[in-house]
């Protein structure tokens, strides 16, 4: 270790064990890392250190500018997603990548505004029946219906049919199911075989009907993907099934996690009704980013902001944290849309605003995200005001942070 460097400073071990006795979640550790030691903490959950990094500069050095020794190891949703490109590393994942790039920027998102438009439109029609009806319905339930109609009729270019919708509910069985499986990949695997059964089996059948179905002329992603299976021959069916079903759980899993969390905050903040949907975007993802929680592997000795990083440690970035520092956000867990207002002062370190990420592994389907959210909410919103029966109590720490509970309303 060079002499102008130092350790990283750790937590306490008092503090780590009364965590432990609390049985709290794990954020929790990580405030508690941040609040005593600072951006760069390192904490003990065994016997070597984990590095926890909320500093801005520190964010950038992480994901930005060095993404090569900072790596991703083996993905806890790996039994769900198996080798897409949210798993896979090193050349396999920049030739995943590169082949998706495309079909979620520029030209390839003009090719699904059409299809977002229909799948915002189906949901407005439900809800105009619901407030004629005064049915009482699911605010989180159909927001998931809403994201995984869009993401299906990206990749296949159809609507979301009813057996699909309830076969695919295995996808959020299992999302749900995954911090409480076992440690060990088969076990975890096991316990959720029948939920994995189903999805492979929906993920077949469209690969089926897509192949059969031959070109069309406004393909889905999936037509894609065929098309390089008969080009790449790493494009196996079981790659094209883990990009479907890696498209499919990063797709819709987050678009229906954001906005049941703004529907709540709205309920809380009416004032804020009036605000650019985008603005309202932007400030859910600052409280409840799409990806809270980004682990990465040092792959080699380091330094960062002065603190020497050994090869071999995990490092945690944590935007839920980061987004929550009242150094960088005054007043950070007030909701106010107004912070994303035009010409309204924000961070300028782009370490402190990262709601999918930063660097190389950010989000593919951001602007997708962002666009059918935003399609969504210029329906909706004018169309009354929620009152919730019932609303979650708090919030739960998976691959994403989703309410914590069903969230029933009628739309008055």
């Amino acid at each position: 270790m060079s002499t102008d460097t130092r350790p990283v400073p750790e937590l306490a071990p008092e503090a780590v064990e009364q965590w432990r006795t609390e049985g709290a979640e794990l954020v929790d550790l990580l405030a508690r890392a941040r609040r005593g030691v600072g951006g760069i903490a390192a904490f003990r959950l065994g016997p070597e250190p984990t590095v926890l990094v909320t500093d801005p500069a520190a964010v950038q050095h992480v994901l930005g500018r060095h993404p090569d020794r900072y790596v991703k190891r083996s993905h806890r949703a790996r039994m769900l997603v198996g080798d897409g490109v949210l798993s896979a590393t090193g050349d396999a994942w920049k030739r995943q990548r590169r082949l998706l790039q495309s079909q979620f920027t520029g030209t390839g998102m003009r090719r699904y505004e059409q299809r977002i438009a229909a799948a915002a439109r189906r949901t407005a029609e439900r809800w105009a029946g619901y407030r004629r009806s005064g049915e009482t319905f699911d605010v989180g339930e159909e927001m998931r219906r809403f994201a995984l109609d869009t993401v299906w009729r990206a990749l296949t270019g159809l609507p979301l049919d009813d057996r699909t919708d309830r076969e695919l509910r295995a996808v959020e069985r299992v999302v749900a199911a995954m911090p409480k499986l076992p440690t060990d990949a088969a076990d975890a695997r096991d316990a959720v075989a029948e939920d994995l059964a189903l999805v492979d089996a929906v993920a077949h059948a469209a690969i089926d009907a897509a192949r059969e179905a031959g070109p069309t002329e406004e393909p889905g992603v999936l037509r894609v993907l065929l098309e390089a299976g008969d080009q790449i021959p790493a494009y196996t069916d079981r790659l094209i099934r883990d990009e479907l079903v890696t498209l499919l759980v990063a797709g819709h899993e987050t678009t229906a996690t954001t906005l049941t969390w703004l529907f709540l905050l709205l309920d809380e903040h009416p004032e804020a009704r009036t605000a650019d949907p985008q603005a309202l975007v932007s400030e859910t993802l600052r409280l409840y980013p799409s990806a809270w929680l980004l682990p990465r592997h040092a792959t080699q000795d380091d330094v960062i902001e002065g603190h020497h990083i050994a090869a071999g440690t995990d490092v945690l970035v944590c935007p839920y944290l980061i987004h929550r520092d009242p150094a960088l956000w005054p007043d950070p867990e007030r909701f106010d849309p107004a912070r994303f207002a035009p010409g309204a002062e924000r961070p300028g370190h782009l370490g402190a605003y990262l709601p999918f990420g930063l660097g190389a592994r950010a989000c593919l389907g951001t602007q997708f995200a962002l666009r059918e959210t935003t399609a969504l909410l210029e329906l909706l919103l004018p169309m009354g005001e929620l009152a919730y029966v019932s609303k979650p109590k708090g919030a739960a720490y998976s691959i994403t942070v989703r309410p914590d509970g069903p969230s029933p309303a009628v739309l008055r």
